[in-house]
């Protein structure tokens, strides 16, 4: 119950008892939290008050208002900085979820005249096509499309690349990498493959993300074009 004589406010007192329950799962996503009258009954305070409670945690992400329906849990999004270098698994660590992933393509394919410019490949030197589901916690995210130098990055053919493929790099290769200079970033509507990987409905927004990653010797480790749920991603632009 809140305690009427505390000092903190009431409303931030129901807002942190409601947010406790997303974060430690009572409340899940998709779940339809009480009405108003049902929590100004329940915790003996007003609607004003539990409006106001509401409203912040619907403007936080956490909530989402639907027109008469009520309102809902909303799926969390992960925030991450763009014009700062963190992987998807440091990503998910950050917001407090654990990271998986499921390889769906490992395979040889030609590069484009881009690609060899960005990956700076030698003559003859082919790309390691290596396509992944992102996952935090149980939920798909991603659609990692990675390319590598085959000449260089060949062994990841035989890793277990469902943790985190920077760490196998960097343990079997000693190639750490470090950051990413070559980035966009645009929306687009999700493809048949892509409502199958992600399990999301046709022409739901992604983010499309195209980038190029760097070593700390500042030499290429792969071109990158991923796909990103559009309602469980926030990036964060600084300067």
């Amino acid at each position: 119950m809140l305690k009427q004589d505390d000092q903190i406010p009431l409303y931030i007192q129901l807002k942190e008892s409601l947010l406790s329950s997303i974060l430690n799962g009572d409340l899940k996503y998709g779940d339809k939290i009480p009405t108003e009258a049902e929590l100004s009954e329940e915790y003996k305070i007003s609607r004003i008050t539990v409006r106001k409670a509401i409203l912040e945690l619907v403007e936080d992400g956490f909530l989402v208002k639907r027109q008469g329906k009520g309102t809902f849990v909303n799926k969390r999004k992960i925030e991450r900085k763009i014009v700062h270098f963190l992987s998807f698994s440091d990503a998910c660590k950050a917001n407090g979820l654990t990271a998986s992933s499921k390889v769906i393509k490992k395979e040889i394919v030609q590069p484009t005249a881009r690609d060899k410019e960005l990956l700076q490949l030698e003559e003859g030197d082919a790309l390691l096509f290596i396509q992944r589901v992102r996952y935090a916690g149980d939920s798909p995210i991603m659609i990692e499309n990675n390319y590598y130098s085959y000449k260089k990055f060949h062994i990841l053919l035989n890793e277990d690349l469902e943790g985190s493929v920077y760490k196998v790099i960097e343990e079997k290769l000693n190639i750490k990498p470090r950051g990413s200079w070559e980035t966009t970033l645009e929306i687009v509507r999700a493809s048949e493959d892509e409502v199958q990987l992600l399990n999301t409905s046709s022409g739901e927004p992604l983010f499309y993300m195209e980038t190029t990653v760097y070593d700390e010797n500042d030499e290429p480790v792969h071109r990158g074009k991923q796909y990103i749920l559009g309602d469980s991603y926030k990036f964060i632009f600084q300067q």
